[in-house]
C-alpha cells in the first residue's frame, strides 16, 4: 500500500517498542519506563558534542565581532528557544538584542499551541527579514522533525543574508544538512508516546541550546571561573549572589561587599577590579575594556584556589 504521509518515516514519529503497553502500567512504572528512555536520550546527545563545540566557537565568533544569536522554531521547540533568549540578560547582563528569538504564530503562541502556523514557510521568512539579519548574526533553527516549513522559510532567508546557520534537530537524516553551516542533529529515538516530541526531543534540544548559549557567554567572558560575575540585580536573590561573589573574590565581609557594589553601581565585574587592583570606579571600567572584559585577564589572577577553599570550608 503506497505511503501518503511525508511524515510517517520520521524518527520522532515512530512507534516505541519499550512502551506498547505503557497505559496498563502502574505510576511508578510510568516512571521508571521514562527514566530509562531519558538515558537513550543523554547518549544521544553526548554523540553530538563535537558538533555542539563547533556551534559554540561559530557562535562566540560571532558574539565578538557583534552579531546577534536569533532561535527559530514552532510549538516545543520555538518555546524552547524563547526561554534561552530570555534567560541570557538576568544570568549574563547581555542586552535582549544580543539573543532573540522567533516564535511561530507570534508571543501569543508561547502560552497557547497555535496548530497550523509552523507549516507557513512564508511567514518564517518575513519574521526574519523584520530583523534585518546580517552576516554577523547567527540563525538558530530548532525543529525536532527537521521539517518545519516556518523554520525552513526563516533559514532561507537568513542564508540570503549571509547569516551563519545553525539547524538543531532530531532527525540525522534531515536534508537541510547540505544547506546550513552545521547541523547538530541528537538521534533520540521514537518518544514514550509516538509524536510527542515535549518530551525526549524537548529535553534534548533543551540541552543542546544551554550548551550553545552557556558556553558561548563563558568564552566570552561573562563568568569568572564559575562565578556569574555579569548577573543582573533585578531582585534582592540577585543582589545577594552579587554580594556573595564579592565576598568568595576578595574576601570582604557582607556589608563591605554591599558597600563596594554600591560604589560600582552594582556592577560586580567593576567591583572586583576596584577591589583587587585598586582602582576607581572609571578606570576599572576602562580596565575591562582592556581586557576585553574579561575578569580574570583584568586582575591577573585566577579564581580557582580560592573556590576550591571554600568547597573545603563546606
Amino acid at each position: 500500500m503506497p505511503v501518503r504521509s511525508k511524515w510517517q518515516s520520521l524518527p520522532t514519529e515512530q512507534i516505541n517498542p519499550a512502551t506498547l503497553a505503557i497505559d496498563k502500567l502502574a505510576p511508578a512504572d510510568i516512571v521508571e519506563v521514562m527514566l530509562n528512555e531519558d538515558r537513550k536520550m543523554l547518549l544521544a546527545v553526548q554523540s553530538e558534542k563535537d558538533r555542539i563545540a563547533v556551534g559554540v566557537e561559530i557562535i562566540t565568533q560571532a558574539l565578538r565581532k557583534g552579531g546577534r544569536i536569533v532561535f527559530v522554531g514552532a510549538g516545543t521547540s520555538g518555546r524552547l528557544g524563547v526561554l534561552e533568549s530570555a534567560e541570557m540578560p538576568p544570568t549574563f547582563g547581555t542586552s535582549p538584542d544580543m539573543v532573540q528569538a522567533i516564535m511561530a504564530g507570534g508571543k501569543g503562541a508561547i502560552f497557547r499551541a497555535r496548530e497550523g502556523v509552523e507549516d507557513n514557510y512564508e511567514e518564517g521568512a518575513r519574521a526574519i527579514t523584520r530583523l534585518r539579519p546580517t552576516k554577523k548574526d547567527v540563525v538558530i533553527g530548532v525543529s525536532a522533525s527537521g521539517m518545519t516549513q516556518f523554520v525552513r522559510g526563516a533559514l532561507t532567508r537568513a542564508r540570503k543574508a549571509a547569516s551563519k546557520i545553525i539547524f538543531v534537530t532530531c532527525d540525522p537524516r534531515c536534508e537541510l544538512q547540505t544547506f546550513v553551516d552545521l547541523t547538530i542533529a541528537p538521534a533520540v529515538g521514537p518518544e514514550v508516546i509516538a509524536g510527542s516530541t515535549r518530551l525526549k526531543a524537548g529535553t534534548a534540544t533543551k540541552m543542546v541550546l544551554n550548551m550553545l548559549t552557556t558556553a558561548s557567554m563563558i568564552r566570552i567572558g561573562k563568568t569568572y571561573g564559575n562565578l556569574m560575575v555579569d548577573v543582573q540585580m533585578g531582585s534582592e536573590k540577585l543582589r545577594d549572589r552579587a554580594r556573595r561573589i564579592i565576598i568568595i573574590v576578595t574576601g570582604l565581609d557582607y556589608d563591605e561587599a554591599d558597600k563596594l557594589l554600591q560604589r560600582a553601581h552594582w556592577n560586580v565585574k567593576a567591583a572586583i577590579v576596584m577591589q583587587k587592583a585598586s582602582l576607581t570606579y572609571a578606570k576599572s571600567l576602562a580596565r575591562l575594556r582592556v581586557a576585553h572584559d574579561v575578569v580574570r585577564d583584568a586582575i591577573g589572577e585566577d579564581v580557582e584556589e580560592r573556590l576550591k577553599a571554600l568547597l573545603r570550608v563546606s
